[in-house]
C-alpha cells in the first residue's frame, strides 16, 4: 500500500492500517473527520484503508529570532 495517495488534486497519507470491511472503514473514516481531518475511503483486494489529510492552520513557533 502506498503511504500517499492524492484525490482530487489533494495530498492524503493512509493511517497504517487495514480494515476487513467498509462497515468498519467508515466508522474510522468518521472518527478522523470528528477531529478535523479530510478522509478518502479506498477498497483494494477485499480490503479497506482510510486516507487522511488535514490543512496545518496554525504555526507554532519557539525560541527567539535574531
Amino acid at each position: 500500500m502506498e503511504l500517499a495517495r492524492t484525490f482530487n488534486g489533494k495530498k492524503f497519507m493512509w493511517d497504517g492500517k487495514a480494515y476487513p470491511n467498509e462497515k468498519e472503514g467508515k466508522e474510522i473514516a468518521q472518527k478522523y473527520r470528528g477531529d478535523g481531518f479530510e478522509t478518502e475511503l479506498v477498497e483494494e483486494g477485499n480490503q479497506f484503508f482510510v486516507f487522511t489529510r488535514r490543512v496545518v492552520k496554525e504555526v507554532a513557533v519557539e525560541g527567539k529570532t535574531t
